[in-house]
């Protein structure tokens, strides 16, 4: 028995290993693609998807139903499920990323040296982009545009739950990539459900320079305990709006609302509202009404239930708590220290925002919050690549190497430099 399972293992690293070389290879020609071949390639499979949308529909009905068999939850089919609006949604999210400036190739910092040398910096591919990711087959579509557009090779490992939607797919952007002269394996979807290929996938240094994992928190811990390949990641949204005792009232109220309340599921949601203590008396009771009236759950400090009645008790876990759900964290806090000091020990370092009319207090916020993005008087709903200009996004990093916030094209690309002289040589 064990050697069978030796066996299969070995049989999958070898899989594995020969789809890394294969991406590397396809990787330099990537590299060296103009502009107007990758926009081509992109507008090619934006076509041919709309063209199979039926064929892929039957793909598709093939997961829902083993889904459905599995005991899929009613939520998870629906994000799997392909209907024709969100066919036509991946179709024209390539031709949008078609549209997008090219990072690759761009020069900045262009400077003459007193040695009549200029010295600048180019962005540049990363190379080979791993990504790892749950449900969702239009992340498919989404990944291999991006990647491609910066000039990138990419595997693909998605969900088992969507094995067949993503093969599907995978054929039809091969198939654009190849109409348009680029290496179809530019774009390689891993054709297994084991498991022990993101094992493999994690450990194929020499062949992926960069793993990107989209999911939950257990698909995002794994990946960083594993990989021995760098990281673009976060793992939990624990969000934070502090109302300032130099907020407008108005405001506050609007921008804290709709930064819970907009959507429950996103990791840019607001999980903890902090409250400065000299104002909480007046907006505490205004706010809890508004959460309440939306079906939210309220759960505070000592200080947040002798304003407000009839709400659970936070504990130490709440503060620290991701609920994706209508579910809030309230604390008062002494001030703009006590909220800065809470944020940074409590945070994930994704979004937060303050709300307030003092200009100072608003750059000191800015300056010592210890975030991937961090607001003035708006919504941490806004942490979206698309919402920041980027036209799309691989995802929200909230490490501060190499890629930080939203992930767009320009994330996945990095700076080299270059030098330019006329024979020059160094004295």
């Amino acid at each position: 028995m064990n050697a069978v399972v030796e066996n299969k293992a070995g049989e999958i690293e070898g899989q594995m290993q020969e789809t890394g070389r294969r991406a590397r290879v396809a990787s330099r020609a990537l590299a060296r693609a103009d502009t107007g071949v990758k926009n081509a390639a992109l507008l090619a499979i934006a076509q041919i998807i709309e063209d199979r949308a039926d064929a892929l529909t039957a793909e598709n009905r093939k997961d829902l139903e083993a889904g459905e068999q599995n005991g899929l939850e009613a939520a998870l089919l629906d994000r799997l499920a392909f209907t024709p609006e969100r066919i036509a949604v991946m179709a024209e999210g390539l031709r949008q990323i078609a549209a997008l400036p090219d990072p690759v190739g761009a020069i900045s910092d262009l400077n003459y040296r007193p040695s009549g040398i200029q010295v600048g910096r180019m962005r540049v591919p990363l190379g080979v982009i791993g990504i790892i990711y749950e449900s969702r087959p239009n992340v498919t579509v989404d990944a291999a545009g991006l990647c491609l557009k910066s000039g990138n090779a990419c595997i693909l490992r998605g969900g088992s739950e969507a094995f067949h939607s993503n093969r599907a797919l995978a054929d039809g952007i091969r198939a654009g990539l190849e109409q348009a002269g680029l290496p179809g394996d530019a774009v390689q979807v891993v054709g297994t459900t084991d498991r022990a290929a993101v094992g493999a996938l994690l450990r194929m240094k020499e062949h992926v320079d960069v793993i990107v994992p989209r999911g939950g928190k257990g698909l995002i811990a794994r990946v960083s305990e594993e990989s021995l390949i760098p990281v673009i990641k976060h793992l939990d949204g624990v969000c934070h709006v502090y109302v300032d005792d130099g907020a407008d009232p108005g405001k506050a109220l609007k921008v804290a609302v709709n930064a819970k309340t907009q959507r429950y599921g996103t990791c840019n949601t607001m999980e903890t509202l902090l409250v400065s203590r000299h104002v909480a008396a007046e907006m505490l009771p205004v706010l809890a009404d508004a959460f309440v009236e939306k079906g939210v759950e309220l759960r505070g400090c000592e200080s947040t239930r002798a304003i407000v009645s009839g709400i659970a008790e936070a504990t130490e876990q709440d503060w620290t708590e991701e609920y994706l759900a209508p579910v809030l964290a309230i604390r008062v806090v002494d001030g703009l220290d006590a909220a800065i000091e809470h944020i940074n020990t409590y945070g994930s370092h994704h979004t937060d925002s303050i709300v307030t009319e003092d200009y100072g207090r608003a750059r000191r916020f800015l300056r010592e919050v210890d975030s991937s993005s961090v607001m003035v008087n708006a919504s941490t709903r806004f942490a979206d690549g698309f919402e920041y200009g980027l036209g799309a996004e691989i995802g929200i990093s909230t490490d501060k190497l190499h890629a930080r916030g939203p992930v767009g094209l320009e994330g996945l690309t990095t700076l080299k430099y270059i030098v330019l002289g006329d024979g020059h040589v160094r004295e």
